[in-house]
């Protein structure tokens, strides 16, 4: 199925702004990020899209299910593609890096925890905090 096709099945129409920034979200190396981040890599590659442009546009993938929000520490939202896949997070409180883990003796430890307390998990966000290794190698 092509970006326009996916679009469309979401009920959205293929717009040049959608189909360029869904471009730049399906590339290896996109991971998390800002409304900032993708003008800024919009104006590296000379595409004029406003940033109000950009802000509804992910707003609208968030809405649609293409991608899926964090707002870390930091309060700044920061966007991925929601492959329907589950991972948690490691977040650099220096350079704010983002890592994503997926951890299976955590995912079975919040299970029995909720139990414990007579709860059905729905969903559920880890995000873990520190210092990445190359921050902690500039401070020492």
């Amino acid at each position: 199925m092509s970006e326009s096709q996916a679009l469309q099945s979401m009920g959205l129409k293929a717009t040049y702004p959608r189909l360029k920034i869904l471009e730049i979200f399906q590339r290896p190396d996109a991971g998390h990020l800002s409304a900032e981040d993708v003008y800024r890599i919009l104006l590296n590659e000379n595409t004029e899209i406003g940033l109000a442009t950009v802000y509804r546009v992910l707003t609208q993938f968030e809405e649609a299910g293409i991608l899926t929000k964090h707002q870390f520490d930091n309060g700044r939202a920061v966007y991925e593609i929601d492959d329907g896949s589950h991972h948690d997070h490691l977040v650099c409180s220096v350079c704010k890096t983002v890592v994503e883990f997926v951890d299976e003796a955590i995912e079975e430890r919040q299970h029995i925890i909720a139990q414990k307390y007579d709860f059905v998990l729905e969903s559920h966000a880890l995000v873990l905090y520190g210092i990445c290794s190359q921050c902690a190698k500039k401070i020492r």
